[in-house]
Parts: C-alpha cells; structure tokens; sequence
C-alpha cells in the first residue's frame, strides 16, 4: 500500500523561515530522500561552469534549487493565505486523507 505524503505536488506552500519568508508558490516536485520540496518560483539561483575540454568557455546555468520541508506550510486559503499543519486521518474503510489540523481537521482536496 503506498504511503500518503503530507505535502504532495501541486500543492500551494508558503515559506515560513528564511530569506524568502512569507513567499508562496506551486510545488513543482517533492524530495523524499532529501525531505526537501521544489517550489515555483523561488529558489533560482546560478552555478558557475568551470571551463572544460567540451566546453571551452565555461560560463553559467540556472539551476533550481530545493527548500527543506520544514521551512513549508500548506495554505489552506489562497484568498487570506492562512496556513495549517497537515494530518493523516485513516478512514472506516481503510484508506488515509490528509486533513487540515488548523480548520479543525478538515480534508484537504
């Protein structure tokens, strides 16, 4: 049976800690193993390309750059912008939903 994530992609998120405080995005994808989100928008940053045998000049590229977990909260009202931290409820029939603990455990669509 797979396992429910608490934020899952295409989810909207709110960056809560950092630089980039109080800044909403779409995810764009989740990092299990790294516990970490990609969010739209936010983490563009640029690497530098050493020169090399292929590519001569070097340069620069955009990467994007992954957000801890922990530094995200899922917005449960994009009119007020208004956050929750996220549950996991198991249902009588067996299956689990994610619910919103800060709207009094409501199901997150």
């Amino acid at each position: 049976m797979p396992s429910i994530k608490k934020i899952i992609k295409g989810d909207i998120v709110k960056i809560i800690s950092g630089a980039q405080k109080g800044t909403t995005g779409k995810v764009v994808e989740v990092l299990t193993k790294e516990r970490a989100v990609r969010i739209e928008g936010v983490g563009q940053k640029h690497r530098h390309i050493k020169p090399s045998q292929t590519n001569p000049t070097g340069g620069h590229k955009d990467v994007h750059v992954a957000m801890p977990l922990g530094k995200v909260a899922l917005v449960i009202d994009e009119k007020t912008g208004k956050t929750s931290r996220v549950g996991i409820v198991k249902n009588a029939d067996g299956t689990n939903t994610r619910v919103a603990r800060q709207a009094n455990s409501k199901e997150i669509k």
